[in-house]
């Protein structure tokens, strides 16, 4: 491979990771120029599309993503390499691609920031999703996933915490309305997500037993069905880790083993060992172990 070559594989590298040429173009200090001529030289030396241009950007063919995972694997591996030349192979550096449910970011969010605060030269980029984030095609360094354990090839998985969900309603909505028995809905009115094929195990609960006409306000993202339930809309799922700390919350049911998720932490094979990843990792899991002590 020639230097050439490895110019327009990090080039396109950079295209697939941030989907546009002007952040591409920013990320690696060239003009967007450049990285139109590199992105056009890859795919002509390749005789294949690396990507399905859009008024949004790029985002990556099949061949694309395939580029991606060698050339993430081989950015992080180069900067081991350039790590332990200078001495530095120990150091906790550069980007680090973070994924979770969106439930789950008010507590991760905070963690992230004290990690970075204790490693300076950290940038993190935290992408909170319902989807699931490829790790093979380097989307992302760590991604947090719960349910049943992770079975994808070539992932590392490895036991994180458990995130037990109750009901929950603002005082004021207790004030209107009353507090719950389980199956004396009564009046009550409820919050859900709007996806009835969804895979959290409390809210496919809900859908077997509230009548559908009291689930009267549904959304698709996790922090409208949070709003719903803060502005008073109705009795909602919320995790009790957090949701007990808050004086406005009322909890109308109390948690059970069959609305309660399992996470883990989820890194690939290529990536697992790098300096970064382990000492997040080994963060994260110091922090479950002092959630599961309050």
């Amino acid at each position: 491979m020639t230097v050439d070559t490895w110019d327009e594989i990090r080039t396109s590298f950079h295209v697939a990771k941030l989907g546009t040429v002007s952040g591409a173009a920013e990320a690696l200090g060239v003009h967007h120029a450049t990285v139109i001529r590199h992105v056009d030289a890859l795919e002509a030396r390749l005789g294949t599309k690396l990507f399905q241009r859009h008024a949004r950007g790029y985002t990556p063919t099949e061949a694309g993503l395939d580029l991606l995972q060698v050339a993430a694997a081989t950015e992080d591996q180069f900067t081991q390499l350039v790590g332990r030349i200078r001495g530095r192979g120990a150091d906790v550096s550069g980007e680090l691609i973070v994924t979770s449910l969106p439930i789950l970011s008010p507590r991760i969010t905070p963690l992230l920031v004290e990690f970075m605060e204790e490693h300076p030269d950290i940038r993190v980029r935290f992408l909170t999703d319902q989807r699931l984030f490829k790790l093979e095609y380097g989307e992302a360094h760590l991604a947090i996933r719960a349910g049943t354990r992770p079975d994808q090839p070539d992932n590392i998985v490895q036991p994180f915490s458990v995130e037990p969900m109750a009901l929950y309603a603002t005082r004021d909505y207790v004030e209107r309305f009353g507090m719950l028995t389980e199956g004396e809905w009564g009046n009550h009115r409820f919050v859900c997500t709007d996806d009835v094929a969804t895979r959290a195990p409390f809210y496919r609960w809900m859908f077997e037993n509230v009548p559908s006409d009291q689930i009267v306000f549904r959304a698709s993202q996790q922090r409208s069905i949070n709003d719903g339930i803060f502005g008073g809309a109705g009795i909602g799922f919320l995790p009790v880790l957090d949701s007990r700390r808050d004086p406005n919350l009322v909890e109308m049911l109390p948690t059970r083993e069959d609305w309660t998720s399992r996470l883990w932490l989820v890194t690939h094979v290529d990536l697992h060992r790098t300096a970064k990843v382990q000492t997040l990792v080994n963060y994260l899991k110091a922090k479950a172990r002092d959630w599961a002590a309050v």
